[in-house]
């Protein structure tokens, strides 16, 4: 019995949880990084984080979501038109093992998926 607490204490203590996270605000900071990244920093968060790449899908640890190039494209779009005319993101949604509890705690070069963002 005591084997079978102490299994399960284990387990839990050791899987780890992806995060998920929504934020808001103006886009801040947007950049291409080489190989076909790109990277976001709202004025709501601490640091850019890479989204995407033009060039092959885009798959981040602790999430199921694909991004594809075409949509790569789009978002990088979407996201500079945003900035173009300081139009306020109503919410963005990120996951991934990346992803902190705040959306002023991300690390620095974090990777990230969207999954679903709102223009107001």
């Amino acid at each position: 019995m005591i084997r079978y607490f102490l299994s399960a204490f284990l387990f839990l203590s050791a899987s780890a949880s992806a995060g998920t996270l929504t934020c808001a605000g103006t886009v801040g900071e947007l950049a291409y990084h080489g190989n076909g990244k790109f990277m976001l920093k709202l004025n709501t968060m601490n640091t850019p984080v890479f989204f995407c790449n033009a060039e092959a899908d885009w798959v981040v640890s602790g999430t199921s979501y694909k991004t594809g190039q075409e949509t790569c494209k789009m978002m990088y779009s979407t996201f500079l038109a945003a900035k173009s005319t300081s139009a306020t993101l109503d919410y963005i949604h990120f996951d991934g093992d990346d992803v902190p509890s705040s959306c002023n705690d991300f690390s620095k070069w974090a990777s990230v998926s969207i999954r679903y963002f709102k223009l107001k």
